[in-house]
């Protein structure tokens, strides 16, 4: 039997081309506009996302 892949937390990682897992930085949702436009940018980059290879098969057996 094989693992279904989880989609809520697929959707919210990323997986890049040499295995990486990315996520989005958090507490960048709303309420930017009184940041500055250098800590705005900042908030758009992914940031690595460190998880388990065993969870990582099992929430991402595509990966």
């Amino acid at each position: 039997m094989s693992n279904k892949t989880n989609k809520s937390l697929a959707k919210r990682l990323k997986l890049t081309r040499t295995g990486k897992v990315l996520a989005r930085t958090p507490g960048f949702n709303h309420f930017n506009a009184k940041q500055s436009r250098t800590k705005q940018l900042t908030g758009k980059k992914m940031q690595d996302f460190t998880i388990s290879p065993k969870d990582k098969s099992r929430f991402l057996p595509s990966a």
